[in-house]
């Protein structure tokens, strides 16, 4: 099988040239990449993003989350993951076969004396812990089968950058996803990354005889447009989480307050506050200016700073106001952006 060499670690143009390669390569010929991101988060097609991710933890560490065309769940992506995608013609969906495309991963560990075991429909293990998860996206005639190889990822970055966003419960977390996940290097302590990807590549490539299939420029520019218009924004990584309903309570020094939202591709389309807290005005009477508005703190922080002389949430603090969203902190820098 010949190989494609990704154009580095940016998450949004990995996940952009996924996509990109699916719909436009049209080989005869199945070919394969072996391929790392810098952290980043990869949400499902259709998942919820708002419910998938720490956002505070996110906005602390600057880490991408990227939203992916195949399904599945949530994943952490560092540089002690490696991530491979095999690209197949294949004639109908209904001959997709997740072990069809797993099996050349796991005859790769083998080959390296890397006992590895294929456990339920995707997942590869080493000792009944996962190293391995995998996804697919079937369109026009082409299977794009992607999936990671846990080398040495770092699982407390995991574990933050997903969905528990309570540091009581990190620690118990961290033990949790240790237990069940397994990092290859433990298994071949005597070799290197970058030596175990060279040889992935030597044995997925017949021992080196098949080569690389490089990228004209036509396809490099149509691959950065896919990043530049679609995979790397605000729309498509949060606005295209599926319409979602919004509750949050917290007892503040100005009184306890209730949130309620409907979200629909990301933005607020209906939204209600109630509580004891003790308004000079009607909040009602601003309403309209939260309708449409993207659902993130900063932007519920901004319209509160707008409307603050009408001390519509009484002395309720703005700032722990906008935290009741998603929970995550408003960083300075980020409120007039």
């Amino acid at each position: 099988m010949r190989y494609i060499n990704y154009l580095g670690t940016d998450a949004y143009t990995n996940i952009a040239m996924d996509s990109w390669l699916l719909y436009n390569l049209k080989l005869n010929e199945p070919v394969f990449s072996l391929w790392q991101d810098a952290p980043s988060v990869i949400i499902g097609r259709n998942q919820n993003t708002f419910a998938e991710i720490n956002q505070d933890y996110i906005d602390q560490h600057d880490i991408p989350v990227v939203r992916r065309m195949s399904g599945g769940g949530a994943v952490y992506h560092d540089l002690g993951n490696i991530c491979f995608t095999f690209f197949v013609p294949v004639s109908s969906s209904g001959e997709v076969n997740f072990k069809q495309f797993v099996q050349p991963m796991y005859d790769a560990l083998h080959s390296l004396g890397i006992q590895a075991e294929i456990s339920g429909r995707n997942d590869l293990e080493i000792d009944g812990k996962k190293v391995s998860g995998n996804a697919q996206r079937y369109a026009g005639g082409y299977l794009m089968h992607h999936g990671t190889l846990l080398w040495d990822t770092d699982v407390d970055a995991m574990v933050h950058s997903l969905n528990v966003a309570d540091e009581k419960f990190m620690s118990k977390a961290a033990k949790s996803v240790r237990s069940r996940v397994g990092n290859i290097k433990d298994y071949a302590p005597d070799i290197t990354i970058e030596q175990f990807m060279a040889a992935l590549q030597y044995y997925l490539t017949n021992n080196g005889q098949d080569g690389e299939y490089v990228l004209n420029d036509t396809q490099l520019a149509g691959i950065k447009q896919w990043r530049d218009e679609r995979f790397s924004t605000w729309a498509w990584n949060y606005g295209a989480s599926p319409t979602f309903d919004f509750n949050n309570h917290a007892k503040l020094p100005g009184g306890s307050i209730d949130v309620h939202a409907n979200v629909t591709a990301g933005l607020i389309e209906d939204i209600d506050f109630q509580g004891d807290f003790l308004g000079v005005r009607d909040w009602r009477d601003i309403k309209d200016a939260f309708i449409g508005q993207p659902f993130e703190p900063a932007a519920i922080f901004r319209i509160l700073e707008q409307h603050k002389e009408g001390q519509y949430f009484g002395t309720i603090d703005n700032l722990a106001l906008s935290e009741l969203f998603t929970g995550s902190q408003v960083e300075p820098e980020r409120i007039n952006s």
